[in-house]
């Protein structure tokens, strides 16, 4: 029995079954959607040939961001490889199934690290990812940036940010405080990336969220 992987679409979650061996399968949940990373994917036109190329094989597909693709449905490994021959004559890459799982586990320990967290750890963010995930982090970060297009740290920084925000909405922990908690060497450390990012003070950000919520309830 062939041991190439199979995708299965269910309403609720996806799984990959990534072996066969004595009919019993080993069985990997992917969450609702089957996601595909694509290398070197970073432009527009790059989107443009990926969806093409999933409509030619009738693929549903749903988000189409730089290197990762949401697909809706069913992909047997003859699709699969009909797929990664398409992207690459146009010079992309189809990663396997294990870089991809492992693309979501960074993401998944980073979202974690940032939102889900009293305090970010006190380590560097390269020790504490490496050890939770039990590879060399020069791979991991390398993995990542060729998928994604951008590096951990900069992913790490857009949620920071976003946490940022929360606690700023929340108006429970000062500007000092939350400064500490993300583990930012000071305010001005953490004012100047948040203006960065999004083009605001943290000060302006939250007086204009709080005129937007007053705006709101006045309706």
């Amino acid at each position: 029995m062939s041991s190439d992987p199979t995708f299965y679409f269910f309403p609720h979650k996806v799984l990959i079954i990534t072996a066969i061996v004595e009919s019993s399968l080993k069985i990997t949940y992917a969450g609702n959607t089957l996601k595909l990373y694509i290398k070197y994917m970073v432009s527009i036109r790059c989107k443009m040939v990926v969806k093409a190329e999933l409509d030619k094989l009738g693929l549903h597909y749903g988000t189409v961001d730089l290197g990762e693709v949401e697909v809706k449905e069913n992909i047997n490994a003859a699709q699969r490889d009909q797929l990664k021959i398409g992207l690459l004559r146009s010079g992309l890459e189809l990663m396997d199934d294990k870089k991809a799982m492992l693309i979501e586990k960074i993401k998944n320990v980073i979202v974690e690290m940032v939102h889900y967290s009293d305090e970010l750890p006190k380590v560097k963010n390269s020790d504490y990812i490496a050890d939770k995930l039990a590879f060399d982090y020069t791979y991991l970060a390398n993995l990542f940036s060729e998928a994604t297009g951008i590096t951990i740290e900069q992913f790490i920084i857009i949620h920071k940010i976003e946490r940022v925000k929360e606690l700023l909405l929340y108006d429970e922990l000062t500007l000092t405080e939350i400064s500490y908690k993300l583990n930012y060497s000071s305010v001005a450390h953490l004012s100047n990336q948040f203006k960065k990012i999004t083009g605001l003070t943290p000060s302006y950000f939250k007086k204009l969220k709080r005129k937007r919520l007053t705006t709101l309830e006045n309706v």
